[in-house]
């Protein structure tokens, strides 16, 4: 039996508006975004399960006309992680109203930065080609680390 064609189709066009609404910069329309996709990975779910039948109870249905159980629990257990992330991103969307007066995301001026000097080649000032001789952990040269007969050394006895 083929996939119903209708379903895909309804399912192909929710995934779509869903990751779009996603790559938008207000937080409504990123939930908005969040609701379609769950949805529109339910129908996939279930377009894939294959053939309708009947209930999976053991006396009730012949094994052979069974439908596959494991697709509706994994959109149950879809369903439930959707409504974690809406609530989570309402609870955003209406922090940021409280906060701001609108529910946009800022641009990350710190990202901005490593942007324009990762396309101009730079490095950060903290960047040392020396840094092959200091010590990770402290910052202090490796010739005045503890050394070998240093006492103070964790897992050396005295």
């Amino acid at each position: 039996m083929s996939p119903n064609l209708t379903l895909v189709i309804v399912s192909g066009v929710l995934v779509a508006s869903g990751v779009a609404l996603l790559l938008e910069r207000t937080l409504t329309r990123v939930l908005i975004g969040i609701v379609l996709l769950g949805n529109g990975v339910n129908v996939l779910f279930l377009v894939a399960s294959g053939r309708p039948g009947g209930a999976p109870l053991h006396n009730v249905t012949d094994p052979a006309d069974m439908s596959d159980p494991l697709p509706q629990a994994m959109v149950l257990t879809a369903i439930v992680i959707t409504f974690g992330m809406v609530a989570f991103v309402l609870a955003m969307a209406y922090r940021s109203w409280q906060l701001n007066g609108h529910d946009e995301v800022q641009d990350d001026v710190e990202d901005r930065r490593i942007v324009r000097r990762a396309e101009l080649d730079e490095v950060s000032g903290s960047f040392d080609d020396e840094s092959e001789d200091v010590d990770d952990v402290r910052g202090e040269p490796l010739s005045d680390a503890v050394g070998p007969d240093d006492s103070s050394v964790v897992g050396r006895d005295a």
